[in-house]
């Protein structure tokens, strides 16, 4: 060791070594024994105290010992203890919490005197009366059209069958007629041929009498027969004449009923045609039908809107809970979606604890957790329910965009939903936004 090593050694530690005196000079006995008096201060006090103070380092290096003992013992079962748990103080109290707004546009004629700031009010209680007058005009009047449209729907179903029978029965018919006209020609065309057949037999019997009232007419001018048998002949021939011309009329007549009968089956064809429009014609009519249905179906959906609106003047609670953030008052004109107060629910409370990620490694859903709450200063048991499916950041209003280059890691948390395993306490309700420890049991 140098120099300067050596001269930071005290002089108690170096040991004693006899100083001699310098010559000349002697040190009386006397005032030798009164610096060693001075020196060693032990000497003076008593032999207990000095064994005192001899075992007293002892002990305390001891009790020492032990203490440091036992602070590794209790540091162990500490960290036994506190590996089983994720613990956090990043946590808060959640509940739904409904937002009463208008549906419709008025003045409000009515608020609840029960509805103020803090105040309970059980589900089904009406919160906001608006003025209803509008409303039961637009009810009334779709009323009176949904009435009209569905008496006209109603004609037009009873007008389906009458038609379709009507129009059915109108293409038999034409069909029957033009079956009949043409059996009519048919019979038109044998009186026909029967009326030549006729004229026929009527030409050769005139024929054959004018032959006979020939020869007779010779034989009365050799007078050979009396005038009594030439005038039969002559009759005869005359009758065959007459029979001959009646048959040549009647085959006129037999042509001209053969052509009203073939004009009567062209006017039974053209019926035909008309009726076999049946179906158009039927279809037309259910079309109507329809066309009326689907115009009472929207005058109906008009009245079921107009009812609606008319339920929407009175607002009344949904749940059950605090009325907070009131802002409405009588008279007050409110629009659509313009919201008017809050109702806090208090009865489906949880906890919604933000871990960070380091700390879900274990967590999992249904371990148990334990709840501390700030406010009452009370432990509550709980579990977990549910892992949230992003980070914070994911949802906030501008999520980080690592992807610019401006990355720095921070360590992230999730919501960790936390379901109380028991009903809350009246006296000590929970309320969202308190502030909450929880622990989870992970191991």
């Amino acid at each position: 060791m140098g120099p300067q090593g050596r001269s930071h050694v005290s002089t108690a530690e170096m040991p004693q070594q006899k100083r001699q005196p310098p010559p000349g000079q002697e040190r009386l006995p006397e005032r030798r024994d009164a610096a060693h008096e001075r020196q060693s201060p032990q000497a003076q006090q008593p032999p207990e105290e000095a064994a005192l103070r001899k075992g007293l380092p002892r002990r305390v290096r001891f009790a020492a010992l032990v203490g440091v003992v036992v602070l590794v013992v209790a540091g162990v079962l500490y960290w036994l203890h506190a590996r089983q748990y994720e613990n956090t103080d990043d946590a808060q109290v959640d509940g739904d919490i409904h937002p009463i707004s208008a549906r419709v546009n008025g003045t409000v004629l009515a608020v609840n005197p029960q509805v103020q700031e803090n105040s309970y009010v059980a589900a089904g209680t009406v919160l906001i009366d608006i003025d209803p007058a509008d409303y039961k005009a637009t009810v009334a009047s779709a009323q009176a059209e949904v009435d009209r449209l569905r008496a006209n729907a109603a004609a037009s179903s009873a007008e389906v069958p009458v038609q379709s029978a009507n129009a059915l029965g109108q293409l038999r018919v034409a069909e029957a007629g033009v079956a009949q006209a043409r059996q009519g020609v048919g019979t038109e065309l044998a009186n026909v041929k029967a009326a030549k057949a006729r004229v026929d037999q009527a030409q050769a019997n005139l024929t054959r009498s004018e032959a006979d009232r020939q020869r007779y007419s010779n034989l009365l001018a050799k007078q050979e027969i009396s005038r009594s048998e030439y005038d039969q002949r002559a009759t005869e021939a005359r009758t065959a004449r007459s029979a001959l011309e009646a048959a040549q009329a009647d085959v006129a007549a037999a042509e001209g009923r053969v052509a009203q009968a073939r004009a009567s089956v062209a006017q039974q064809e053209a019926n035909l045609d008309k009726a076999r429009t049946a179906p158009q014609q039927i279809a037309e009519v259910r079309a109507r039908f329809g066309s009326a249905s689907a115009d009472l179906a929207r005058a109906e959906a008009q009245l079921e809107t107009a009812t609606l609106n008319l339920s929407y003047t009175r607002m009344v609670a949904p749940v059950s809970g605090i009325v907070g953030h009131k802002s409405v008052e009588t008279g007050q004109h409110v629009q659509p979606g313009q919201e008017l107060l809050t109702i806090v629910q208090l009865d489906d409370a949880w906890i919604t604890a933000n871990f960070k990620e380091t700390q879900l490694r274990l967590v999992r859903p249904g371990q148990p957790a334990e709840i501390h709450v700030d406010s009452y200063g009370v432990d509550l048991p709980g579990h977990v329910e549910s892992i949230g499916a992003a980070t914070g950041a994911r949802f906030s209003l501008l999520p980080p965009e690592n992807a610019t280059g401006n990355f720095v890691k921070v360590v992230q948390r999730l919501p960790v939903r936390i379901r109380l395993d028991r009903p809350q306490e009246p006296q000590r309700p929970l309320r969202p936004g308190m502030s909450v420890d929880v622990s989870v049991k992970v191991r």
